[in-house]
């Protein structure tokens, strides 16, 4: 019988991001970004792939704790078509009696050599509670303020604060068209802003 190791959030991470290209490998079209900022980085989601769809990944290994899931859940839920949650082992009964039903669930465990493999415990559905104002904080000042110049609402704007623009935003479009857009912008994004670097969660 081998010696069980508890996972951490960096392998757990490696391990996740290489299985996610390998999937979407054949897609014409996806991103996955690591650390995608939530609320104007309230909070950030570990990984986020970008589709058709907007699917974040948020992780806690064994090393973590599940102190901080109760309000990335309110956070994730406002925002993300499809929500994962990848678990080691010891958190797996708390975590299916905290996340909401759709939410898709899986456990990360180490195998005889020391390899992060993944288990689905739960298939996640699509998400119900989006809120147009909370997805188009997704975006940048700049990148809002575009996509109302491309339609002709954006005159008086310039000056105005980003949360008024992201009200404006969630007036002018409806949620599906609005998703759509807040994802082109961020799946064609060439730089992101140097005050978000890599952070690991660490709980």
């Amino acid at each position: 019988m081998y010696k069980v190791i508890p996972t951490n959030d960096l392998v757990i991470r490696s391990a996740l991001k290489r299985g996610l290209e390998t999937v979407h490998a054949k897609d014409k079209r996806v991103r996955v970004i690591e650390e995608l900022g939530v609320h104007h980085g309230d909070a950030r989601i570990d990984i986020a792939v970008v589709n058709g769809i907007l699917h974040g990944y948020e992780i806690k290994s064994d090393q973590d704790t599940l102190q901080r899931l109760p309000g990335q859940i309110n956070v994730f839920n406002s925002v993300f078509d499809k929500v994962t949650l990848v678990v080691g082992k010891s958190h797996l009964y708390d975590a299916i009696n905290m996340v909401p039903d759709w939410w898709g669930i899986m456990v990360a465990k180490t195998d005889v050599n020391g390899n992060i493999v993944f288990s689905l415990i739960r298939k996640g559905e699509s998400n119900k509670e989006q809120d147009s104002v909370s997805v188009a904080r997704l975006l940048w000042r700049e990148e809002a303020l575009r996509i109302l110049e491309e339609v002709g609402e954006a005159n008086g704007l310039y000056s105005k604060s980003r949360e008024y623009i992201y009200e404006k935003l969630s007036k002018v479009f409806n949620k599906k068209t609005l998703k759509a857009k807040v994802r082109e912008r961020i799946f064609f994004r060439s730089e992101w802003r140097p005050d978000a670097p890599l952070v690991l969660n660490g709980g």
